[in-house]
């Protein structure tokens, strides 16, 4: 290395260190406050929504577009998701897991029926245009899930009908480490 080479590499670290600061700032808020370039979501404590553990725990955060899952030992874990088109479809409040099902099939409800006369009565699961994806957790709520997709460009949107959606592969890892009774949260 030349003493030309070094001098530019330590000018170059120098300007880094004393700009960094500046440029964190930045991108954290503008003039007004207002948060920009970084992530939305907050993690969700379990005790501030439930009063202990018990199978395990599911917190879907319908606004950040994240769900935490705990299971009984306290592991925590966090997935991006999927979530309904408008505040009108989503359903807040507590429910639990009370079935699982491996490649569901699918049937739109009667309101979506209405909505989309044009979609099928039914999709066999296992079937790639199947909108569930390879597994489901079934809520104690009428036609709500907890499930996978195939179109992995929802994720992160307000693409559903009133679910909740996951990549298949991660649905897949919530689905075996979820017990029929895991409190489900939707907020």
């Amino acid at each position: 290395m030349t003493a030309r080479q070094t001098r530019r590499s330590f000018l170059l670290a120098t300007a880094t260190v004393i700009a960094a600061p500046t440029l964190l700032r930045a991108s954290a808020s503008d003039e007004t406050g207002v948060r920009n370039n970084v992530s939305s979501f907050a993690l969700h404590e379990w005790r501030d929504h439930f009063d202990h553990l018990g199978r395990g725990i599911i917190i879907s955060d319908t606004n950040t577009r994240v769900l935490q899952h705990w299971t009984s030992d306290g592991e925590m874990r966090i997935y991006p998701t999927s979530v309904p088109l408008t505040d009108e479809l989503t359903k807040r409040g507590y429910t639990e897991v009370i079935e699982k099902r491996k490649n569901p099939s699918w049937a739109p409800t009667p309101s979506m029926r209405i909505r989309n006369p044009e979609w099928p009565a039914f999709i066999r699961g296992g079937d790639p245009a199947n909108p569930l994806g390879t597994r489901a957790l079934y809520l104690s709520w009428q036609y709500y899930r907890i499930h996978g997709t195939q179109d992995t460009r929802k994720i992160g949107r307000r693409s559903s009908n009133g679910c909740i959606g996951l990549y298949n592969r991660q649905i897949e890892e919530v689905y075996e480490r979820t017990p029929v009774g895991t409190q489900v949260k939707l907020i």
